[in-house]
């Protein structure tokens, strides 16, 4: 979270549950069979499980997935564990309150942990996400770990992007996925590589004897571009084919303009086959408006 906050949208732009409802209906039409709910936090929004539930009934869909920041998901595991939420990604850069509170501006260390607790005991597959950002973190980088000894928790180590709210980029990423797999080898030299699933952004990895795993994700470095099918919509209705693209056009404006199903299949399926090649490109590309600084916290994560 940039330390001045953010701005938020008027309600009125964000894209409705009717609206995000007609679109995953559209989506697994075309073929998608797996949907991730992020947001920003997705469980501020007010009636959340009632669109959940609404989805959950589409025909089409295989597998619905969550990213939470934990602040607000407690509660309501066990219902997420009755609709058959495929998996959780958990936002925790730390172990440690106190850098808890530095990093997201939120003393709310304590209820995020219990939703991990909670996740854990209601057998959720769940997956932690931390961001590595030198200076911050990198204390907790083998405490993370050892979380997986007793519990099948994955802890993935994210590079950290440009997308923090102001505007800074670097030339050479100190902590990039060779150099955190490094240090993780220094305290683990028996880490052993695990074959990676068809699709996945993240390179993994497991202590021998530990029940959980750890994934590196190449966020920054982007080496995992030439096989990723994802595709990402924001709160405001902007169809993204690459986290680094400055949008392809807005799904919202379509809708509220009245296209048919059928006109907005046909502009999806147009997009898809023209996305940029590599986040690399697609960075490239929205240099015409401005470079990826945006806050996570608007686009998702």
């Amino acid at each position: 979270m940039p330390e001045e906050g953010i701005d938020y949208v008027p309600k009125k732009e964000l894209l409705q549950f009717e609206e995000l409802g007609r679109l995953t209906k559209i989506l697994t039409e075309l073929g998608i069979s797996k949907l991730r709910i992020t947001g920003g936090e997705p469980f501020v929004r007010k009636d959340i499980m009632k669109f959940i539930e609404s989805i959950h009934q589409l025909p089409h869909l295989k597998e619905i997935h969550i990213t939470t920041n934990g602040t607000h998901t407690a509660d309501i595991i066990p219902e997420l564990k009755r609709l058959g939420i495929k998996s959780v990604n958990l936002s925790l850069d730390t172990l440690d309150a106190t850098r808890f509170f530095e990093i997201t501006r939120r003393d709310l260390f304590s209820t995020v942990f219990n939703t991990l607790e909670s996740l854990i005991h209601h057998h959720i597959p769940t997956k932690i996400n931390a961001v590595v950002m030198a200076g911050k973190n990198i204390d907790d980088l083998i405490p993370l770990c050892e979380l997986t000894k007793n519990t099948p928790v994955s802890v993935r180590f994210i590079e950290e992007m440009p997308f923090n709210g102001t505007g800074s980029h670097y030339e050479h990423l100190q902590w990039n996925h060779h150099n955190i797999l490094s240090y993780l080898k220094n305290e683990y030299p028996e880490l052993r590589k695990e074959e990676d699933p068809k699709y996945t952004t993240s390179s993994n990895y497991k202590i021998p004897g530990y029940k959980g795993n750890i994934g590196i994700i190449a966020a920054y470095s982007r080496t995992f571009c030439g096989t990723c099918n994802r595709i990402r919509i924001t709160p405001t209705g902007i169809l993204k084919t690459c986290l680094y693209d400055h949008g392809v056009f807005n799904l919202r404006d379509l809708m509220r303009n009245e296209a048919t199903d059928e006109q907005i299949k046909s502009a999806l399926i147009q997009s898809f086959s023209h996305r940029a090649k590599d986040g690399w490109e697609a960075e490239k590309n929205r240099a015409t408006f401005f470079p990826a600084s945006e806050s996570m916290s608007t686009i998702g994560g």
